[in-house]
């Protein structure tokens, strides 16, 4: 029997703010004689809110009371309450998130996150839920072909490559539509972007300042070079110059070549549907979108419009950043939803290794999630196996019990996210050497410096809504 419950998106970004309210449809797929396996089988997006300008007090400070009163006018639009809404996340990207108050803005937003909706941000997951929102990993498995994915908007672009439906690599580019911004009526230039400002300080081209009156000749060097980032990108202009100078701190983009370049985001609008007035949005955003349609290098190839332009990372928020834990799972006296555990991840070496073996590669990782007041809740993935034999089980259960229990003894508990669907057995060979909450999850990939939240149990608690996500706020 199907089940449906309601997601939330809300992605507060450079340019614009966004919330979308999305109904999941989960379902049973396997045989009635089967250990469940529930799936989401649809994902529907049900109301979309109007687009906003991002509200700033000042060009390092969000407005925080701003922003929450754009959901609240969109929540009370849309007819849904937060007692309705069961998961979802809200996302800060690009320039936005490296403002001083980024945080400040995700708490002021928890009276209308529910119980399970979850504050992200981090290029990484921002390029895989505008991807998928835009449609690129669908299009990349129905042609079996490679499609490289732009998502540009105010202040970054993220890139993710899909093979034949299957993720590849992501990446995150300082290019975007409102790293110049400028008074429409006189075009004069009220901010520029400092990874702008340090393109004439390398002698590349004239960067504008503030005060400064101009026209499309004068920000043509700078746009060009911009677009000349994302072709090296795409592996369409030789040399890595310009894309080296654009990329976000912590990107591990390198240059690739796919038959299908897509695009969605603000400035993918001005790519297919040019506005007449260039300074229409009060920035760069119509210049760029010109300038990457009459490239030549970027016309060489298939270019695709994704199925969402400007919302494609609001609606990826609201119907693709929820997974289901649920073939095999175990859990023991949970409080949920549980919140931004940060995930321990052993080798696969030190996971085959012996109950001591185990024992003593855990005890040296926990310090990784300690601080001056100690260690922190932590989730422990592991990678398991598909037919464990019941003394391998046991031998794991016993090291990861030792291992973990200086965790323990800090008041938290054993989480642990393993690839295989073998949380239930591990579950019970575990419980009766623990006293206290206990919970595996099964069906989950993860690895280290990614964040976990677990919602409460849904479709009769044989179900634990899963998102996992990067929590990293980039830094200018």
């Amino acid at each position: 029997m199907a089940e449906e419950l309601l997601s939330v998106g809300i992605d507060i970004g450079t340019s614009t703010t966004q919330l979308v309210i999305s109904r999941l449809t989960l379902e049973n797929r396997a045989n009635p004689f089967s250990v469940p396996r529930i799936s989401i089988a649809k994902r529907e997006v049900c109301y979309r809110s109007g687009i906003h300008f991002t509200p700033l007090r000042s060009d390092t400070v969000i407005d925080a009371e701003g922003v929450r009163a754009i959901v609240a006018e969109e929540y009370e639009k849309s007819g849904f309450s937060r007692e309705d809404v069961s998961t979802g996340a809200v996302i800060i990207t690009g320039e936005t998130a490296r403002k001083e108050n980024a945080r400040e803005v995700l708490r002021a937003l928890s009276a209308f996150a529910g119980d399970f909706v979850v504050a992200t941000a981090g290029p990484d997951l921002e390029s895989i839920l505008a991807a998928r929102g835009a449609g690129a990993d669908e299009y990349a498995r129905e042609n079996h072909c490679k499609v490289l994915h732009f998502d540009i908007g105010g202040g970054t672009s993220n890139l993710s490559l899909y093979d034949r439906g299957e993720l590849a690599a992501t990446g995150c580019l300082n290019v975007g539509g409102r790293l110049i911004k400028l008074e429409r009526e006189s075009g004069a230039v009220t901010y520029v972007s400092p990874v702008l400002r340090r393109l004439g300080e390398r002698g590349w081209c004239p960067v504008p300042a503030v005060g400064e009156r101009v026209g499309p000749e004068e920000l043509a060097p700078v746009v060009q070079i911009m677009v000349e980032a994302l072709e090296q990108a795409a592996l369409l202009r030789p040399g890595t110059d310009r894309l080296e100078h654009f990329k976000t701190e912590g990107t591990r983009w390198e240059p690739v070549q796919a038959p299908v370049l897509s695009f969605s985001g603000g400035v993918a609008d001005c790519i297919y549907d040019p506005q007449g007035d260039w300074r229409a949005y009060g920035d760069i955003g119509v210049l760029l979108g010109r300038a990457i349609r009459d490239s030549a290098a970027f016309r060489s190839v298939r270019l695709r419009r994704g199925a969402e332009t400007i919302r494609a990372t609001v609606v990826g928020a609201g119907s693709h950043s929820t997974d289901l834990s649920g073939s095999t799972i175990f859990y023991r006296g949970v409080e949920f939803p549980l919140k931004n555990l940060p995930i321990l991840k052993l080798t696969e070496e030190e996971e085959r290794g012996s109950a001591a073996d185990l024992e003593g590669a855990l005890r040296a990782k926990l310090g990784w999630f300690a601080d001056e007041g100690g260690l922190t809740q932590t989730a422990l993935a592991l990678r398991g196996s598909k037919n464990p034999e019941y003394r391998r089980v046991k031998e794991l259960a016993q090291g990861v019990c030792r291992g973990l229990e200086p965790l323990c003894q800090e008041g938290f508990f054993p989480v642990l996210v393993v690839e295989a669907d073998m949380a239930k057995v591990l579950g019970q060979a575990m419980a009766p050497l623990l006293e206290g909450p206990l919970l595996c999850l099964d069906g989950v990939g993860v690895d280290n410096g990614d964040y976990i939240d677990v919602g409460a149990p849904i479709a009769n608690g044989a179900v634990l809504p899963v998102v996992i996500k990067t929590l990293v706020f980039n830094k200018g």
